[in-house]
């Protein structure tokens, strides 16, 4: 799946979609955390820098910009240098503001963190302090806000509710919007204000509550997954959704349908430095998702992906679609679906140099797996970072001349068995008596083959090395071949002098 998910990220287009909810400007003050103060039983934070960064419904427009989408933020700042702050962040990373209200009677909302080092490494945080105001809107801005959003809902593929509890998610905001956004078909996904009740959402098309929320509002606790989804279908049913994504912190996402049917995808286990912003990159990836027309189950394998990237950061920092496919790409060894088309393998290529990966092609029959193979395999492997296996389809094998009954396995099995390899990253089957055409659109860093071939001897050295790529001749188990196996088998003599692996 990861390499589906791969080319899922690589044919995302540019869409555009409307984020509305509390924007927060956070604060972050570094330092090296030294000793404890005379003063006080505190530690004393020797402060070397400072740093601003967008929070609330801005991070998931800036986390959306980060994956390439357009951004339109509605919500309410203050009158003052921090609201001005905020605006200028946003602008500079290529979001709409023109939705973005100013009330003079309300601070805009920030967090200050203090983050320490340990011994001048390991950050962690040691003090949040907040200033804001969580009085709901006044009906007049409420309704101004109504009036710039609504004419232009048509604008976006889909609407991200980003509700933090400060105030923009008014009843009334909420309710005309799900109402306006269901005429003319365009999805609403909310992430709930923190322990909320989620009564207040009922008419939206999905909610992203976790585990505390969905207790609160259907009164099912979840301790397994068929309690998340029995929990997910009352939720469904009680608030009129067409889905929830229900988040289970280290046992993944639960996505659920009105009938309770679904999926629970894990998540795999990671390195965990700060959860801050992990469910703004879990909502931005579903709005993403959902605005592409993703299924269900791919959008929340991406979800899952982003937010698992997010935690293995210091603060809130957007994941780029860049990072997730070098994730997904780093992690997907083990993939079942590592059979590629030739077009599909171009894109897979593409995005591996440009994570500056060296990438190691080798062709061959494979016909009749064995140690020779599995040998130079590894050794190919250790040649670069992404090892691709070329083989020969069925057609090809036998126009090479090879014994009547050759090939042994159908090219799908010879390609599964490949596949099954965890030195092997992606196999492709070509039907050409060549690679030539494979290696033009490839344009491997290396070419190599297994066996007692001399350099000139390689088919398609010419066209490699014409673009500055290497060839390279691997070693053999002496005795060891295809040919001398089936030999074996059939009780024929058996060649003194071996040519080649295989």
């Amino acid at each position: 799946m990861s390499y589906q998910l791969v080319d899922m990220v690589q044919r995302m287009g540019h869409p555009r979609l409307l984020v509305i909810g509390d924007a927060i400007l956070d604060r972050y003050i570094w330092g090296d955390a030294e000793r404890v103060s005379q003063e006080a039983p505190v530690i004393l934070l020797r402060r070397d820098r400072d740093e601003i960064r967008v929070g609330g419904a801005a991070n998931v427009a800036n986390m959306l910009r980060g994956l390439e989408a357009d951004v339109t933020l509605a919500s309410v700042v203050g009158a003052d240098p921090d609201g001005t702050a905020l605006r200028h962040e946003l602008e500079q990373a290529g979001v709409d503001c023109s939705a973005l209200l100013v009330d003079a009677s309300r601070p805009t909302t920030v967090k200050e963190r203090f983050i320490g080092r340990a011994q001048h490494r390991h950050p962690h945080q040691m003090l949040r302090v907040d200033r804001e105001v969580r009085d709901p809107l006044s009906a007049e801005l409420a309704e101004e806000l109504l009036a710039t959003l609504l004419p232009r809902l048509t604008e976006f593929q889909s609407i991200l509710i980003a509700d933090y509890g400060k105030g923009v998610c008014t009843p009334v905001v909420l309710e005309r919007l799900f109402d306006a956004a269901r005429a003319v078909g365009i999805p609403v996904i909310v992430d709930p204000r923190p322990n909320a009740n989620c009564e207040i959402y009922r008419g939206a098309t999905a909610i992203k509550p976790n585990r505390l929320e969905t207790h609160l509002t259907t009164g099912c606790e979840i301790k397994s997954p068929p309690d998340a989804f029995a929990a997910g279908r009352k939720l469904c049913e009680q608030l009129g959704l067409d889905y929830a994504f229900i988040t289970l912190d280290s046992d993944g996402l639960a996505i659920v349908q009105p009938n309770g049917s679904g999926d629970l995808l894990p998540t795999r286990k990671r390195q965990v430095y700060d959860i801050t912003g992990a469910g703004d990159m879990v909502l931005a990836t579903i709005g993403l998702g959902v605005a592409e027309g993703l299924s269900l189950s791919d959008i929340g394998r991406l979800a899952n992906v982003a937010g698992g990237l997010e935690v293995e950061q210091i603060g809130v920092v957007s994941i780029s679609r860049r990072e997730i496919i070098a994730d997904l790409l780093a992690n997907s060894r083990s993939s079942p679906d590592k059979v590629c088309s030739l077009a599909e393998l171009e894109r897979h290529v593409a995005s591996r140099r440009q994570l500056g990966q060296r990438i190691v092609l080798t062709n061959g029959c494979f016909d009749v797996l064995h140690i020779g193979h599995v040998s130079y395999l590894q050794q190919a492997a250790a040649e670069g970072d992404c090892l691709i296996v070329a083989i020969n389809s069925d057609s090809s094998v036998r126009s090479l001349g090879k014994a009547p009954d050759r090939p042994i396995f159908t090219q799908a099995q010879r390609a599964a068995m490949l596949a099954a390899l965890e030195v092997v990253d992606y196999v492709m089957i070509f039907d050409e008596p060549t690679p030539h055409a494979l290696l033009d659109g490839l344009r491997p860093d290396v070419l190599v083959k297994g066996g007692t071939y001399r350099h000139h001897e390689i088919v398609g050295w010419e066209t490699v090395e014409s673009y500055g790529g290497q060839v390279k001749a691997l070693g053999e188990i002496p005795g060891v071949s295809t040919t001398q196996i089936l030999k074996r088998l059939r009780g024929e003599p058996v060649d003194i002098v071996l040519r080649k692996a295989g």
